[in-house]
């Protein structure tokens, strides 16, 4: 039975759609959400940005993370499920590396989160979260697509 669920939102219709999906779960299984959302500070080196601007680009990913963190808040109160924000910041760490930590650490028993299902090069070049918490997770996760790619 999955209790504890971690969601990774990050705002984006593919992430609330996981979002949707974990608080169905949750509703079924009378389970409480732990919504992640993790600000990568290394995106923004200082060879990219001038080091005058660079504290303030953080500070606003930051805001904004905590905004995303809201509106998924906002989501699952509307559905009377229990739900704790988590806003994890990492200096150049992977985000899906993140993700599994933060489940190990919070002892989940699933992790939900939305994936833009990408194939061939653009998979290669994008990367995917998504597929390396799927290789790494010590539990079992619920990967949900935006919408099927055609084929």
């Amino acid at each position: 039975m999955y209790k504890k669920i971690l969601v990774a939102v990050d705002g984006s219709p593919t992430s609330l759609r996981g979002l949707d999906e974990a608080v169905k779960v949750a509703t079924g299984t009378g389970g409480r959400l732990l919504l992640v959302h993790v600000v990568n500070e290394l995106l923004m080196t200082a060879d990219a940005v001038p080091s005058v601007y660079y504290d303030s680009i953080i500070e606003s990913l930051r805001e904004s993370g905590v905004k995303v963190l809201e509106q998924a808040a906002t989501i699952v109160r509307r559905a009377e499920v229990s739900s704790e924000p988590r806003l994890v910041e990492t200096l150049g760490g992977r985000v899906a590396d993140e993700i599994v930590k933060q489940a190990k650490e919070w002892s989940a028993d699933l992790i939900v989160m939305g994936t833009h299902g990408r194939r061939g090069l653009k998979r290669l070049a994008m990367g995917s979260d998504a597929e390396l918490v799927l290789r790494l997770s010590p539990v079992p996760v619920l990967l949900i697509r935006d919408r099927p790619e055609a084929t």
